[in-house]
């Protein structure tokens, strides 16, 4: 028979033991929490879209909580709450909607102003009272998602927090989706020493996922994976062309979740 000894049992990112042994009599204590509404994002199933299913305007318009912007196009985008396929590997995870964007015909290419993107916003009291420790670097939280292309290239993720006063920082990451396959990705990210939130019901942060930005607010001497104060002259890398310039592309997000710690749990599956 194998026998494992320990004192106690504790996660990676924990700063507490979940279990602890009594070295005595082996009696042990468990410190274990079945926490709700752990994912602060809202809606991130994408299954609520109160004020429509279809726009091309600007704004919070088809799903609830996400906001479709762009500037300079030469055909405005579509923004829609579609339904995903009975086959697709979000809908095996229990997913029935996403937000999708149709890009228009660009016929003057990609121009340095042109922006094309989705956001969602996050209270600031929400993130501030959620247990993560934004200024250390051994904090952590972790974002999730579903998202597919129609086109393959690098597509990029930015994370701005909020203070009440001083400089906003911001964090960037990439990720590239294989075309036309829903792809799972997963982001662990640290606190930094030098971050501030505001405690308000103001924004506290926004998750930015662009198709496009043009090369008046790219460039390549971004970094991607560190905390950096916003620079609007380098919000991302150069970013790629070809989703842009291609003709009825498609980008489609569910599955949307942030929550404290370094792993990314199920997607946390509530009714309304």
């Amino acid at each position: 028979m194998s026998e494992i000894k320990v004192n106690s049992i504790k996660g990676v990112g924990a700063s507490a033991a979940a279990i602890t042994v009594n070295n005595t009599d082996g009696t042990c204590t468990a410190n274990l929490t079945n926490r709700t509404n752990r994912n602060l994002i809202i809606n991130g199933a994408m299954q609520v879209a109160q004020r429509g299913t279809s726009s091309t305007a600007v704004g919070y318009k088809t799903v609830d909580r996400i906001y479709g912007g762009y500037a300079g196009t030469d055909e405005a985008p579509t923004f829609t709450q579609a339904d995903i396929g009975t086959s697709d590997s979000p809908y095996l995870s229990g997913f029935r909607k996403s937000f999708k964007i149709q890009n228009g015909n660009q016929t003057s290419g990609a121009g340095a102003a042109d922006e094309l993107f989705m956001t969602y916003n996050i209270e600031a009291q929400d993130l501030a009272q959620s247990g993560w420790d934004y200024t250390s670097s051994s904090s952590n939280i972790t974002i999730s998602f579903w998202v597919k292309s129609s086109v393959a290239q690098q597509f990029q993720v930015n994370m701005r927090l909020y203070p009440a006063s001083g400089d906003q920082k911001e964090f960037c990451f990439e990720y590239t989706p294989s075309a036309n396959t829903w792809t799972k990705v997963t982001k662990t990210i640290s606190g930094a020493s030098g971050n501030v939130l505001r405690n308000t019901n103001e924004l506290g942060m926004f998750i930015q996922f662009p198709q496009f930005y043009g090369t008046n607010y790219t460039a390549n001497t971004r970094a991607f994976d560190t905390w950096e104060t916003k620079n609007n002259a380098q919000n991302y890398k150069d970013y790629a062309t070809t989703w842009y310039t291609t003709n009825d592309a498609t980008w489609e997000i569910t599955g949307l979740q942030l929550e404290v710690g370094s792993v990314a749990t199920d997607f946390e599956h509530r009714s309304f």
